[in-house]
This record gives structure tokens, C-alpha cells and sequence, in this order.
């Protein structure tokens, strides 16, 4: 494999990592600082993807970032009103959002499961013109995903540290003290899911109008591939302050990516790639736990063959 190729390979899946780690900053917010394990990721990815082709289409670029955002909001927004005010559970209440968002995608795509963007402006088109005469030319599509996560990133960190942000991460680590001070964890879960959800339909926005085209299927393992990322980023940068967690979860998902690319790269099958993306959930999720039981199958070992040892 050339040089060439290798540095292309490896811009791929950076331009994917880091269009993906906006999913994987809301579960972020969601599963980590809320505790909400929210399964409408998937619908509304492919919601925000919708929303922004069909308002890129009209044309409006710009505006089909900010609109994608908002429909993503209004779909946290529903999700949460079935947790906090009908009492759903979460999970249910995110699979009850997801499969119904299945329909409103395909009406929002009218009536079609294709949208093709070949001959739409997009703000990836608007960048590729910035810089048409530099010696970027060919990063346009890094370039705007990379403004979009630093922007995303301090947004993220910035409010967290605010007192909503505050009281937001109260709620995932003890609901009952922060009902007792005097603040109501419906509310916050309700701006959780809906800044989240937001992260989540631009993320859906972006790859959407990257790759020219938004099918309903574009969303499908959302949810795996960024609980995947979330998990190989606290594996590298758990343990530090806000900033280190967010940049680590940006991190795992690059890193997802890239092990995707490799596998494409090598010809494999698109109907094994599922499997290689269950296969990383199963490492990221098991890995912690194997490496805490490392300690006592040592000792075991230690002692078994001691045992046998004195027997001889």
C-alpha cells in the first residue's frame, strides 16, 4: 500500500470519525452525564439527514444545518415528554420515538427512502469554493466537520459548567437530591435530550449532504457505533476533566472509523461489516471488566500451579 493511499485512508476516516463523534458527544450528554439511555439515535439521525437534503434541496445550505438541529430538538423534545410527563421507561420510550420516526422520515423525504444531492449546494459545496485556489482543496469535507466538532466540543464543555449544566449531570449521578434541591429533574432531563438529540441530527445533517445522498436506512446502528466510540474513548481519556472525556469520546470514534476503513480497504464483504462493528462493541464494552478480573485469574494461576509445584 503506497504513501498515497495509507494518507488517504487515513483522511477517510477521519472525515467519518469525526462526522459520527457529534452522535457519539450526545451520547455524551445522554448516557454519561444524564444516565438516560436514549434509543431514538438511529430515527433521529436519519431525521436530521432528511430535514437538511430536503432544506438544501429548496436551497438553503445554511439554513439546513439549523434546521436538521431543530428537528433534531423536537425529537428529544418528544422523547423526553414520554419518559418525564406519560411515564415510559426510557428505553421504551426511545424505541416507541425511533420506530416512529421511521415513518416521519419518509414523509419528510416525500414519500421517497432516496434523496440524491449530486446537483445540490451544500455547505460542503460552499466550502469546496472557499477553497478552490489553496493548497486545501481536497480537505474541504474535513474542514467543515472540524469546525462543526470544535464548535460542538466547546458548546458542549462551556454549558456543563454552567448551572443548568451543573444540575443536568446532578440528575444522572442522584435524582433525589436534586429534587430535593429544589430543582426539577423532568426539566433537566428535557434539556438533556434535547441539546443531545440536536448533536445527533446534525451529525445525520452533515454525513448526509458529505457522501451526496440520504437513503432511510442512513441512520440503521447509530446507536452501536457511537455507545462503540463512547466506550474506546473512556478507554484512552476516562478518567480526566470535561474536556479530556469529550476530546476522548471525538478520539474513539475516529478510532472506530478507522478499524471500518481498514476493513474496507481489505475488500470485505458490506454484509460482514455489522458483524465487525458487534464484534468492537464487544471489545470496548468487555475489556474494562476483563482487565479488573486480570488481577484474581493471576493469583489463581499463582496458587494452582504453586499447589502442583510442592505436589511434584
Amino acid at each position: 500500500m503506497s504513501i498515497s493511499a495509507i494518507l488517504g485512508l487515513g483522511q477517510t476516516a477521519l472525515e467519518l470519525g469525526l462526522i459520527s463523534s457529534l452522535t457519539v458527544l450526545a451520547l455524551f450528554l445522554s448516557y454519561t452525564m444524564l444516565n438516560v439511555c436514549d434509543l431514538s439515535t438511529d430515527g433521529c439521525f436519519t431525521l436530521g439527514a432528511a430535514v437538511g437534503a430536503m432544506v438544501a434541496i429548496s436551497g438553503h445550505p445554511y439554513l439546513s444545518i439549523a434546521a436538521a438541529m431543530l428537528a433534531g430538538v423536537t425529537s428529544g423534545f418528544i422523547t423526553s415528554l414520554l419518559q418525564t410527563r406519560m411515564g415510559i421507561d426510557s428505553l421504551l420510550a426511545g424505541i416507541i420515538v425511533n420506530t416512529g420516526l421511521y415513518s416521519i422520515n419518509i414523509a419528510v423525504m416525500g414519500n421517497s427512502s432516496l434523496l440524491n444531492l449530486n446537483k445540490t449546494e451544500t455547505v460542503f459545496t460552499k466550502m469546496k469554493d472557499v477553497l478552490m485556489d489553496t493548497p486545501f482543496k481536497s480537505m474541504y469535507t474535513l474542514a467543515v466537520v472540524l469546525v462543526a466538532v470544535i464548535l460542538v466540543l466547546i458548546f458542549l464543555v462551556l454549558f456543563l459548567r454552567t448551572r443548568l449544566g451543573l444540575a443536568i449531570r446532578a440528575t444522572g449521578n442522584n435524582p433525589d437530591m436534586v429534587r430535593s434541591s429544589s430543582i426539577n429533574p423532568a426539566f433537566t432531563i428535557t434539556v438533556g435530550l434535547c441539546i443531545s438529540n440536536s448533536f445527533t441530527a446534525l451529525s445525520g445533517c452533515l454525513l448526509g449532504q458529505s457522501q451526496k445522498s440520504v437513503n432511510i436506512d442512513i441512520g440503521t446502528g447509530m446507536v452501536t457505533v457511537a455507545l462503540a466510540s463512547l466506550l474506546i474513548g473512556r478507554a484512552f481519556l476516562g478518567k480526566g476533566g470535561l474536556l479530556s472525556r469529550a476530546i476522548g469520546a471525538v478520539l474513539g470514534s475516529f478510532v472506530f472509523r478507522l478499524v471500518y476503513t481498514i476493513a474496507l480497504r481489505f475488500n470485505m464483504p458490506a454484509y460482514m461489516l455489522k458483524l465487525v462493528s458487534s464484534f468492537i462493541v464487544i471489545i470496548a464494552i468487555s475489556t474494562p471488566y476483563l482487565k479488573s478480573r486480570m488481577p484474581l485469574v493471576k493469583r489463581r494461576w499463582a496458587v494452582k500451579h504453586g499447589k502442583e509445584g510442592v505436589d511434584a
